[in-house]
């Protein structure tokens, strides 16, 4: 396969050129690396390298001007926005960088293609007048409708003294670079007569460019070379030929000189493939598969290019890549703000842009938790970052202060000064916070340097650009607060990458669409061909109006589209081998809908196109049950467990789920407490209990009475209060969803106390026997020749008109159906119906087995959120249904029965031979 550039090359050599002599201008420095590359192939004797440049950089020394970042031109702007505006008038920094990125990119296009600027911003204040006219004519104006309208006017005051001020110092935007290129277009000519040109690759070229190159071309100081086919030459609807048909037709210089070149590469046999795939991360996976493939066939993979049209595919591609491949380029450097650096900084920017004494606890936690952060914190081998996350879970500390962190870790009060104080004093003082904890971070990472060395790479760009801040800010002085530095820092982190390292001239090379500008390639990847990627759609990111741009000239987003579209078809042009991939998957902003230079393609009918769409391969997982086998040590803790003594809740928790049981009661593994920043149901469950246990615990073995009960009421807000300090820690409960629950809880025990006067008042006697009654007895079960417990406290025993009840309280829902039962087999089977049932009834199995209640009795539960129903009293039934008869007494019988199912389910647990499987849910 030969090359574009080959060709030029070859053409200039027949041609007798001195390659030595010849400058050559490129789109693209990249596209220079190839041009020099391929020198040794035309030339037979040593040479001097021509000069090889891109054409930033030849408009660049043309304007004897010096090309600045976006950025730095922001700041230069905004230097010129506070001396034309009012000083009352004018916005911020922050507000004013957010519409001047936009207007600044008006301008540039403006001078490109030589637009009289004064002529389309008195235009453009016109069709705002004309458009508010009944703003304008209003007598009354508001301060908006006047700072609104004084905006157009001033268009042209601020691109003067903008332009004026950049030129003074000898800097420029691209088009004032431009502009000023053309200016100095003759003077160049005059020293430079003698000078040869080579313009190469060239597509779409903005009216500054143009000029230049046909007044270099008229002065027989020029050649360009075309690189486009006839396909898409001859036909007069096929925007990949849109610019070069123009730049034919109406530059004067082609009606007498040939046109180099339309070529007929486009036409030759290729096998193209389109593929659907479903989302990004299907396409990454598939280019994979497409290299491995191609491996087979070309181990080296020189010649192939992977072309992302979606430039953050990359990292899902670099992830995917054959791990076998010898040589890879990477064109695009991997940006700075997907580096976990980035997003440490962005959250301690976040946590500062609004002055505070205090931190929310998970941006604390986010910030102590970080990987370069937390080893900070190691100090003389004390995890003090541990300790603070723990005080924080214990506490249930929403919002600290950096004195309180201080105090948790005082051997760490240095790093946490840099971390949550004094960043709003001023900016200085914040960017050297930032220097200090890179240095800090640095400090500690060169502890091992080697297994460091991307990190440190990380930190050195990290380093550059708060240089850059920071000389912005010293030059400038416009950045006031911390809110306005996280913006320009996001601005300029948004820019920056981390450049790979790679060999640019071998194997796979992988770059986004813009740098495969003039180069050729065998066989060629894109991806991401889908409407709005590839073409990018239409995108109105101006001041100016649509209908003005097509007035001036100036490109719209059809002329946009038609420059993917060259760029797209050039990649085909010399091809042989080409897989097109595109996203099935239907996306809020893009994918979904394949592109139409894929519709195109089907429809030229020139090649046939091979189109499939790609089913990603999912492993059939048979989905099994987790099972655990009862090895001999899981058998002692069996052992150990049923001898320390089995609760309800254990009992219940084995029925509910086995593994659940196996989890909490043998590993002892816990669930992980988080911060309540709303009161949990737990919480409030254990406020009510433990408030419920101190009003009833010094009235034991006493009849209840009714002056009791309402002195009682006059306490609910004292006991309340103090228990939820005591469980919900230094938590606030003063304010929002916490303050309603707080309200619920006392509602629930002054709920609770009004049903007690109810029954006192109706005549009912009721004595305490006692109050959260702690309970643990032997069971015997002859099967196993290790003793058993029992272990539980029962929330309340009383009294009520000579019958014994157990009751056990619950802060959520319950209906009387819920503690009835038909068969006794359901209730170790079925945890949703019966779990309450068998927890009254293991707590009046163990009151009776423990001689301390006699028999009848009843048992059941007082539900909180359903106190109107009173006690729901324990039922067997004789049949489903609504009819059936219910015993509510609980008798030796009722005990025996129960006790028959439990002694099988504890049998079920010890038994070595039944090992511990996870229900399905």
């Amino acid at each position: 396969m030969t090359t574009f550039i080959f060709d030029v090359l070859k053409d200039l050599q027949n041609n007798n050129s001195n390659l030595s002599e010849l400058t050559f201008i490129l789109p693209s420095k990249r596209a220079g690396l190839f041009l020099k590359h391929q020198l040794h192939k035309v030339s037979n004797q040593t040479i001097f390298s021509p000069t090889i440049i891109s054409i930033e950089e030849f408009v660049e020394d043309l304007s004897q001007l010096q090309s600045i970042s976006n950025t730095e031109l922001l700041f230069e702007f905004y230097n010129t926005y506070i001396q034309v505006t009012k000083k009352e008038d004018a916005d911020s920094f922050e507000i004013f960088s957010k519409w001047a990125q936009i207007l600044l990119q008006d301008f540039n296009e403006i001078d490109r293609y030589l637009i009289p600027q004064k002529n389309i911003f008195n235009y453009l204040s016109a069709i705002k007048d004309i458009e508010n006219h009944h703003w304008s004519l209003e007598e009354n104006q508001t301060k908006f409708i006047k700072n609104y309208l004084a905006f157009w006017n001033k268009l042209h005051s601020y691109y003067t003294h903008f332009s004026e001020q950049l030129l003074n110092k000898k800097i420029g935007y691209q088009g004032l670079i431009y502009r000023e290129a053309v200016a100095n277009l003759e003077s160049y000519i005059e020293k430079n007569n003698k000078k040869q040109h080579v313009f190469l690759g060239f597509n779409a070229l903005n009216t500054c460019e143009e000029t230049i190159i046909q007044k270099l071309l008229q002065n027989n100081l020029a050649k360009v070379y075309w690189d486009i086919d006839t396909t898409f030459f001859n036909s007069d609807n096929h925007d990949a030929g849109l610019f070069t048909r123009q730049h034919h037709k109406k530059w004067p210089y082609f009606k007498t000189n040939p046109f180099n070149w339309i070529t007929t590469n486009y036409s030759e046999e290729k096998n193209i493939s389109t593929l659907g795939i479903p989302k990004n991360i299907g396409q990454a996976k598939q280019i994979g598969s497409l290299l491995k493939k191609l491996q087979q066939e070309n181990p080296t993979l020189q010649n192939t290019a992977v072309v992302l049209g979606d430039e953050n595919l990359l990292t899902l591609v670099l992830n995917a890549l054959p791990e076998n491949i010898e040589a890879l380029n990477i064109t695009m450097g991997f940006p700075l703000k997907s580096i976990p650096l980035a997003w440490l900084f962005e959250t301690l920017f976040y946590i500062h842009k609004t002055p505070s004494n205090s931190f929310y606890y998970k941006d604390v936690i986010n910030v102590m938790s970080h990987q370069f952060i937390r080893p900070l914190f190691n100090v003389e081998q004390v995890d003090y970052a541990s300790k603070i996350i723990e005080t924080i879970d214990a506490n249930n500390i929403i919002y600290l202060t950096a004195d309180r962190l201080k105090a948790i870790a005082p051997n760490s009060a240095g790093i946490i000064d840099l971390l949550f104080s004094n960043w709003g004093k001023t900016i200085d003082l914040a960017l050297q916070n930032c220097f200090q904890l890179i240095i800090n971070i640095k400090t500690c990472l060169d502890t091992n340097k080697t297994a460091n060395l991307l990190s440190l790479e990380y930190l050195f760009r990290f380093n550059e650009l708060f240089n850059e801040l920071s000389r912005l800010n010293t030059k400038y002085q416009h950045i006031k607060d911390i809110s306005t530095l996280f913006s320009i820092y996001k601005e300029l982190l948004s820019s920056e990458t981390l450049d790979f390292q790679g060999e640019p001239l071998q194997g796979l090379q992988i770059m986004g669409m813009l740098e495969s500008r003039v180069l050729d390639f065998e066989t060629v990847i894109i991806s991401s061909v889908n409407e709005g990627v590839l073409p990018s759609g239409k995108s109105n990111n101006s001041f100016i109006p649509f209908d003005v741009k097509l007035e001036n000239k100036l490109p719209t987003y059809k002329e946009k589209d038609a420059v993917y579209t060259y760029h797209f078809y050039r990649l085909l042009q010399r091809a042989k081998n080409v897989y097109i991939l595109y996203n099935t998957e239907a996306d809020v902003l893009t994918g979904g809908e394949k592109s139409r230079f894929i519709t195109q393609l089907e429809l030229e009918k020139i090649h046939n196109i091979n189109h499939q769409i790609i089913v990603p391969e999912v492993p059939i997982i048979e989905a099994s049950l987790n099972t655990v086998y009862k090895t001999e040590s899981l058998q002692i803790e069996i052992i150990k467990l049923a001898e320390k003594g089995f609760s309800p809740s254990s009992l219940t928790s084995y029925i509910r789920n086995p593994i659940d049981f196996y989890q909490q009661k043998l590993l002892k593994i816990k669930e992980h407490d988080d911060v309540e920043e709303t009161v949990a149901a737990n919480t409030l469950g254990t406020v009510v209990h433990n408030t419920l246990e101190d009003f009833y615990k010094p009235l034991k073995g006493t009849f209840l009475k009714v002056e009791i009960i309402k002195n009682l009421k006059t306490q609910i807000e004292d006991k309340v209060t103090y228990h939820f300090k005591k469980e919900y820690k230094e938590g606030d409960i003063t304010k929002g969803k916490n303050l309603i629950i707080f309200e619920i809880a006392k509602r629930y025990v002054s709920n609770f106390l009004d049903l007690e006067l109810q029954d006192l008042k109706a005549g009912n006697q009721i004595k305490i026997l006692d109050i959260e009654a702690n309970n643990e007895i032997s069971i015997d079960i002859p099967e196993l020749n290790f003793p058993v417990k029992l272990v539980g406290k029962v929330d309340r025993v009383d009294e009520y008109n000579g019958m014994t009840r157990i009751i056990d309280y619950k802060t959520g829902r319950v209906d009387q159906n819920l503690v009835e039962i038909v068969n006794w087999e359901d209730i170790t089977t079925d945890y949703k119906k019966y779990s309450k049932s068998f927890q009254v009834l293991t707590y009046a199995l163990m009151m009776q087995l423990s001689g301390d209640i006699k028999l009848p009795m009843e048992a059941g539960i007082i539900s909180f959120k359903n106190l109107s129903a009173g006690f729901l009293n324990f039922a067997k039934k004789d049949k489903a249904g609504a009819y059936a008869k219910k015993d509510t007494l609980i008798t030796q019988e009722t005990i025996d029965n129960f006790t028959m199912e439990l002694k099988q389910l504890i049998l079920e647990i010890c038994n070595p031979n039944i090992p511990f499987t996870e229900k399905e849910v």
